[in-house]
């Protein structure tokens, strides 16, 4: 069985999210962990917990998702994957914050490409949804017996992602929502890459962009 345990960090206010199994195995989401004090507060919870990290896996590549990669590189000598198609947002981030004011030296590196599917995580697994529009290459991860949808910054609790970022399309992104995320069972909890939790049954009856 996999659980999620989510965090808030850097000024974006971005959600990260730890995976793990039974076995102690867990995959790092969105990493978004922006000095030294935010890091700390996530190793801690891998060390206490005794976790043992197998990838860095991402919904999409946008600086306030990244920022935390490198250090984990570093730490736990494990790779870094997003789809491809957000290969060049990644590329960007180092310039991306800049433009903020922020500090970021170095843009950081896919190791391998998320595609539509499934990953493994020892027993258990993960649906890789595709859903693009926020971003060119934005995927969600849908674990139907947890019965949670991470869905990065595609879907938030009565709102959308931002479209108005290179790569984004408005009707790229309902038409993710409606094919790929509101098929899901409406009692699914959305866990958003910003903001409070949701479920798919609220979002459908009441989120004031999709109706």
């Amino acid at each position: 069985m996999l659980h999620v345990q989510g965090f808030t960090f850097n000024p974006f206010q971005e959600n990260t999210y730890i995976i793990f199994n039974d076995n102690k195995q867990c995959w790092i989401v969105d990493p978004g962990m922006y000095d030294a004090a935010e890091e700390k507060v996530l190793f801690d919870f891998i060390a206490e917990q005794e976790l043992v990290p197998q990838q860095i896996i991402n919904t999409h590549g946008h600086i306030d998702h990244v920022f935390g990669i490198d250090s984990l590189k570093q730490k736990y000598k494990i790779p870094f994957g997003v789809h491809k198609a957000d290969e060049p947002i990644v590329r960007n981030a180092a310039n991306s914050a800049a433009m903020f004011g922020l500090k970021f030296p170095v843009s950081p590196q896919p190791d391998f490409w998320i595609e539509p599917g499934s990953l493994k995580l020892g027993d258990d697994a993960v649906g890789v949804l595709f859903v693009p529009g926020h971003s060119p290459g934005s995927v969600a991860f849908y674990n139907p017996e947890g019965e949670w949808v991470i869905s990065g910054d595609v879907l938030f609790q009565q709102s959308i992602g931002r479209t108005d970022l290179p790569g984004g399309n408005l009707d790229t992104l309902i038409d993710s929502i409606r094919t790929q995320l509101f098929v899901l069972p409406e009692d699914t909890l959305v866990l958003s890459g910003h903001g409070a939790p949701t479920t798919i049954g609220e979002e459908m009856r009441s989120n004031p962009f999709l109706n």
